[in-house]
């Protein structure tokens, strides 16, 4: 694994909501052992506070709407495209907008992506597999399980698909931000958002819970993300 990537990794999750709200706890803790009480208070408190926010249901939707909101679900499914591209594999069960699109397409193929991130098995294949159990064609399935990021995707679907048009299913979330990435490597993906995490039952008198701090740090994530694509260039 190549030492830049590890690094981003390493330097993203200090950045993280969660994380700075740890780091200002610690802080706070080391005031506290070193008698500076008012510091100490400060800290802490703002430590408790921004856990507590970023875990409430305003704050964690406010952050991701915007993102979930800029690109619709796929309901005219065009006539003329052949490959689905399931991005970073099936782990918050993409993979059945991606079955949805096959059984609406004719001839369509699936193309798997994710390289071994949190195991032996690259997600790949893992979602290959689990889309052969489903009743796919081995022969309607291709599989990417060496692109460690969505930057590198977009370097490979380009080779694989040159200038032919296919349909991008990725977390809602995350679509804005991939759609960039594939835009500025030439490609003209079609999007087809799905695992939509704001839902119809969250209420704004509720209790910080950790689903809504996973909203917060997935939105937070790809903020981060954007802004370093365009810093980029």
């Amino acid at each position: 694994m190549e030492f830049a990537f590890i690094l981003k990794k390493v330097i993203s999750a200090f950045i993280m909501p969660f994380s700075i709200g740890i780091i200002l706890g610690v802080v706070g803790l080391i005031f506290l052992y070193k008698n500076k009480n008012k510091y100490a208070k400060i800290f802490l408190t703002t430590s408790l506070l921004w856990i507590v926010a970023i875990s409430y249901v305003p704050f964690s939707n406010a952050l991701i709407s915007p993102l979930e909101n800029k690109y619709k679900k796929l309901e005219q499914i065009p006539t003329d495209v052949k490959y689905i591209l399931l991005l970073g594999g099936d782990r918050e069960n993409r993979g059945w907008e991606a079955l949805r699109l096959y059984h609406k397409i004719k001839d369509a193929k699936i193309i798997t992506s994710g390289f071994e991130y949190r195991g032996s098995i690259p997600e790949a294949i893992i979602t290959a597999n689990i889309l052969y159990d489903l009743g796919i064609p081995k022969d309607d399935i291709i599989i990417h399980s060496k692109a460690k990021d969505t930057k590198e995707e977009a370097i490979k679907i380009k080779e694989v698909l040159k200038d032919e048009k296919f349909i991008l299913i990725t977390s809602a979330y995350h679509m804005p931000r991939a759609m960039m990435i594939f835009q500025k490597a030439g490609l003209s993906p079609i999007p087809a958002p799905t695992d939509f995490k704001i839902k119809d039952s969250d209420k704004v008198i509720s209790v910080p819970s950790g689903s809504n701090l996973y909203k917060t740090e997935r939105a937070w994530h790809e903020y981060v993300g954007i802004l370093w694509t365009k810093l980029k260039g």
